[in-house]
């Protein structure tokens, strides 16, 4: 069930309505977009369909799915854009709505530690923002990534 003031919420209703330029595939347990900002190239976020806030809440079975399928998407975007390292954090501290954040980490991108150890106006500004031909390619690359590890879903 969706939350009316859930930015995530929000976003998967957009998928749902075909208006959600990041949208990338749809799991059974939740959808995989490519994130706004692209400070991190590739980076990318697994939003659960289940509005919850912490992983406990769960059912036992549909959170097993869900870490499973988190754990092949992060798979893929390892092998679309082939970062030195891969971090995943599950926060929840600003959208309190169970959503992975993938972001492939390079040693040229300069920040040793935290992705939040980055510069805030940066990482959300426009000149990291993908244009609609670098989005479509990453969307390509990591749907290509996904179809070899996962079923998709054909409708969002």
């Amino acid at each position: 069930m969706a939350v009316e003031n859930c930015l995530i919420c929000n976003r998967i209703n957009k998928i749902k309505e075909g208006t959600n330029p990041y949208f990338v595939a749809e799991l059974e347990t939740g959808y995989v977009v490519i994130g706004d900002h692209q400070l991190f190239r590739g980076y990318t976020l697994f939003l659960c369909k289940h509005h919850e806030t912490e992983l406990h809440f769960l059912e036992e079975e549909y959170k097993n799915t869900y870490l499973k399928e988190m754990s092949k998407v992060a798979e893929a975007v390892y092998n679309a854009f082939h970062p030195d390292k891969l971090n995943y954090e599950l926060l929840g501290n600003g959208d309190a709505h169970l959503h992975w954040h993938l972001f492939p980490r390079r040693e040229s991108d300069g920040i040793y530690g935290p992705v939040w150890w980055a510069n805030r106006e940066l990482m959300s500004s426009d000149e990291v923002r993908p244009s609609e031909v670098e989005l479509l390619a990453m969307k390509q690359k990591l749907e290509k990534e996904l179809e070899k590890l996962i079923p998709l879903k054909k409708e969002a």
